[in-house]
């Protein structure tokens, strides 16, 4: 009995330990989602919002359109800024500051939103629309089989902090409420297409000023917001950080801190490395935080400030007047900003009229909310919800694009090559490869038709190049290791057409080392040029970047004629 009695008492027992320690697990459970924050947007709010958002970067480069690149460094006059008319408002279909980025959802709703940087890469390259500095030399690459990333790594571009993934970029926050670490992975992915190191970064700060706005409407707290979302140590955080600093010291001046903003990001060339003049994204991205900042949530002063600060001045406006407009929302718009609008007509060089551009924002929105560990509830009114987890962003790695990573050596295969339509210049890489392997062709224009020769002067399979511009040399890129112990020598054969020269430029890791004309005083009897450089004195330096321009010497018959590349250890 006594034992019976015994039993009963430990099973008991057991049963409570058992018990206490489910309910501990219980709690663990709790705890933890309760550890996890969540942030809960109506799905009408989102609409709402994200029509606006579209509707301040419309407004914003319609308004100030007229006075693009009229005023570079200096402030535009009052007078001079045009005055807002309902019907401005439809003269945003075609601008490139809206149908690029409409480029990149259409590859992110035709391939999912986990569409390849190859795939990516593969759609900017058949667009059809006309394109200027960081895009079009980007895309010109692509098309030539130079493969992401290295499209835009400044071996094959001198564009890399242009402003152009800058004013593309507010979708990747429109699609992405409150979800910081998408902007920053899109920006990876489609801004590396054009832009490298600040040029990126750039598009990623704004694409998170937009994320955020979907939550917040205090100015310095939604520029924080984008702020984290790019390296720390980058110059373009730098400028932010000092406009908003300056903003605070003076918030009355704007003239002020526009004066502060020329000086060193203008200036001072510490801040103009590779930097292509008035379209860098630093002097223009601090154009969108003055009128941020000083505009007060007022939209016309929003626009007039940043229009006024001149350069890329219909760029920074729309910019600043998507964000503010993000956090206002469509129906708090006063009517002379959205009345009128086209909703039938599409948008230059795409198949999104207005409502269809929102129909596929919020359904690739919904894909990510999902994918960000989120949700969509609905609520007791029976309306959608998203329930949108909180992390903290994680920049992309910090790499200057004067000094920048190693190239990927990337190229498209054969395969990817047969979907790109625009085949007028792949086949020179092409040619290349087959003729001298290893070395990467940039910037050849298509004069004169480059490619193999199958006899010049004398010469079998010589490779013809010839520069895109009288500016813009046409660039012949290796990447190599100099051993120790031993010579490299660089050999070049180069020849001219008959009615020009052209010069003929080595650098290495940049620096020019060696300039030599070519042409009928400087070739021999029979046509040609032998031209040697000692890579020696890098001996021991791994990843050098060897460069040989064809350069124009005036713009008559520029082409190059290279019957022999090499580099020879001795």
């Amino acid at each position: 009995m006594i034992l019976l009695r015994m039993r009963k008492t430990i099973l008991k027992i057991a049963v409570i330990i058992f018990t206490m320690s489910l309910t501990g697990c219980t709690s663990l459970t709790r705890k933890n989602d309760l550890d996890i924050k969540y942030r809960r947007l109506p799905v009408r709010e989102y609409r709402d919002k994200l029509q606006a958002g579209w509707l301040g970067q419309i407004v914003g480069v319609s308004w100030a359109a007229p006075t693009e690149f009229k005023w570079k460094d200096e402030i535009i006059p009052l007078e001079e800024m045009p005055l807002w008319g309902h019907e401005m408002i439809n003269e945003a279909f075609n601008q490139d500051d809206l149908y690029v980025e409409m480029t990149f959802l259409r590859s992110l709703e035709e391939y999912g939103i986990s569409a390849s940087i190859r795939q990516a890469g593969i759609d900017f390259a058949n667009t059809e629309y006309p394109l200027w500095c960081a895009n079009e030399t980007g895309r010109r690459n692509l098309r030539m089989g130079i493969a992401p990333p290295d499209c835009s790594h400044p071996a094959f571009s001198n564009n890399p902090h242009d402003i152009d993934y800058q004013i593309e970029a507010d979708y990747s926050g429109l699609i992405a409420p409150g979800m910081p670490n998408v902007p920053i992975a899109l920006g990876d992915t489609f801004g590396r297409l054009m832009n490298y190191s600040d040029g990126v970064y750039a598009g990623q700060f704004v694409g998170g000023m937009y994320s955020e706005a979907f939550f917040e409407d205090d100015i310095i707290k939604i520029i924080e917001a984008g702020l984290a979302c790019i390296p720390e140590g980058c110059q373009y955080a730098e400028m932010v950080r000092d406009v908003v600093s300056w903003y605070k010291a003076n918030p009355t001046d704007w003239k002020a801190t526009w004066e502060l903003c020329q000086e060193k990001y203008r200036r001072n060339p510490e801040y103009q490395k590779n930097s292509n003049g008035g379209i860098d994204v630093k002097i223009n991205g601090a154009y969108i935080l003055i009128g941020m900042l000083y505009g007060e949530k007022d939209i016309d002063q929003t626009i007039i400030i940043s229009t006024r600060c001149g350069q890329d001045s219909d760029c920074n406006p729309s910019n600043a007047a998507g964000v503010l407009f993000t956090t206002m929302g469509t129906s708090n718009l006063p009517d002379r900003f959205k009345e009128n609008l086209d909703q039938e007509t599409k948008f230059s060089h795409t198949p999104y009229n207005f409502p269809k551009l929102l129909d596929v924002c919020e359904k690739l929105a919904r894909e990510y909310v999902v994918q960000e560990g989120g949700r969509v509830e609905t609520d007791s009114n029976g309306e959608e919800v998203f329930v949108i987890p909180v992390k903290t962003p994680t920049p992309s790695p910090l790499v200057f694009s004067w000094d920048p990573e190693p190239i990927a050596n990337s190229l498209f295969t054969e395969k990817e090559m047969e979907k790109i339509k625009h085949l007028a210049m792949v086949n020179i890489q092409g040619d290349l490869n087959q003729r001298f392997p290893g070395w990467i062709i940039a910037f050849c224009g298509s004069d004169m038709q480059p490619g193999l020769r199958e006899t010049y002067k004398g010469k079998n399979n010589v490779l013809l190049t010839h520069p895109l511009s009288k500016d813009m040399p046409c660039v012949l890129t290796r990447v190599v290791d100099i051993p120790n112990g031993k010579k490299t020598v660089l050999k070049t054969q180069v020849s001219h057409h008959n009615g020009g020269d052209w010069l003929l430029v080595i650098r290495v890791n940049g620096s020019i080392q060696k300039e030599v004309t070519i042409g009928k005083d400087t070739v021999d009897e029979n046509g040609w040029l032998d031209v040697e450089f000692d890579l020696t004195p890098f001996a021991g330096n791994k990843n050098v970047k060897i460069d040989l321009e064809n350069k124009a010497n005036g713009w008559a018959w520029e082409a190059a004629y290279w019957s022999d590349i090499r580099i020879e250890n001795l």
